[in-house]
């Protein structure tokens, strides 16, 4: 499998990436999926604190501890769940980013995380001290690089201009394609792109048409229009799913597409659909088939 650069940081990351958030809580069920994973050369696992209050990292720590030194570890912070447990808020206080750090480390079992991301973020955010913290957390040796997973272009642009953050992860695919109006800004921080959300919840698979039934809509596009224009897609290129991620990987400054799986099926289709999609060297019908949307808030 092919690796991109981070940003600027000398991380390699494979193109395709494995997002933890859908591993089922049974680590016997979610080892098999996470080593099939290493097994087709992902090296590049990104989970939350968050995720199931913790157990994910936990399970991710476990299965990842023997291979801990052929692995790019990317967690977040940000979210911080409520005493009683019946929802999170929202805490980017530097003591939440240090102490969440410490509770990452402790569950992932490792004295390091490669990717240290901020989830989220607000324009009243205390943006100064935040960048300070995780340089300083750089700089002990708690964390290799930093950065951020957010949509919002008020939050992203000023966090990414103003720090050393290598890179952001933003929901982007064929049917979502409002971060594009931000890829050149984005390039020129010297940051790189992690995109979540590239199948679009197994509508851009081949399995297009049994998931459109349970849909009203996408994102701007209704039920109707879905049909069209995965039609169309199909018409053209004969496979979504490898198309998907051509088209995302078509983009110099997204250095992977994470992609999550709940068994080891369908984590072999998506090996599959990357390798097919390494055949398809001409995407620009894509641009005249969807629609380019931009973000119309938080701007």
């Amino acid at each position: 499998m092919k690796k991109r650069t981070l940003g600027k940081s000398s991380i390699q990351i494979t193109e395709i990436s494995f997002g933890c958030m859908s591993l089922p809580t049974d680590i016997n069920e979610s080892k098999l999926i996470v080593e099939a994973a290493i097994e087709n050369g992902i090296n590049y696992f990104d989970t939350a604190d968050l995720y199931d209050k913790g157990i994910n990292e936990e399970i991710v720590g476990e299965i990842l501890k023997p291979h801990r030194q052929q692995v790019i570890i990317a967690t977040k912070v940000g979210n911080r769940w409520n005493e009683n447990e019946d929802g999170w808020h929202w805490d980017p206080s530097p003591a939440h980013i240090e102490s969440g750090l410490k509770e990452s480390l402790r569950r992932l079992k490792t004295d390091y995380i490669d990717v240290y991301q901020l989830h989220g973020g607000t324009i009243e955010d205390p943006w100064d001290e935040i960048i300070d913290t995780f340089e300083r957390l750089k700089r002990e040796g708690l964390i290799r690089e930093y950065g951020i997973s957010s949509i919002r272009p008020n939050v992203f642009k000023p966090f990414l201009q103003n720090s050393n953050a290598v890179s952001n992860m933003m929901q982007y695919s064929i049917l979502d394609r409002r971060a594009e109006e931000w890829f050149d800004l984005i390039d020129n921080t010297g940051a790189s792109v992690v995109t979540r959300g590239s199948i679009a919840k197994g509508i851009l698979t081949n399995d297009w048409n049994n998931r459109l039934t349970k849909l009203e809509k996408y994102m701007n596009y209704s039920k109707a229009e879905l049909a069209n224009v995965l039609t169309n897609l199909q018409n053209e290129f004969g496979d979504i799913h490898a198309l998907a991620l051509a088209f995302n990987l078509s983009h110099p400054v997204i250095a992977s597409t994470v992609i999550g799986a709940r068994s080891k099926q369908q984590l072999i289709e998506n090996i599959k659909a990357y390798e097919k999609a390494q055949t398809i060297d001409n995407i620009t019908l894509v641009n005249d088939i969807t629609k380019r949307d931009v973000y119309t808030e938080h701007r």
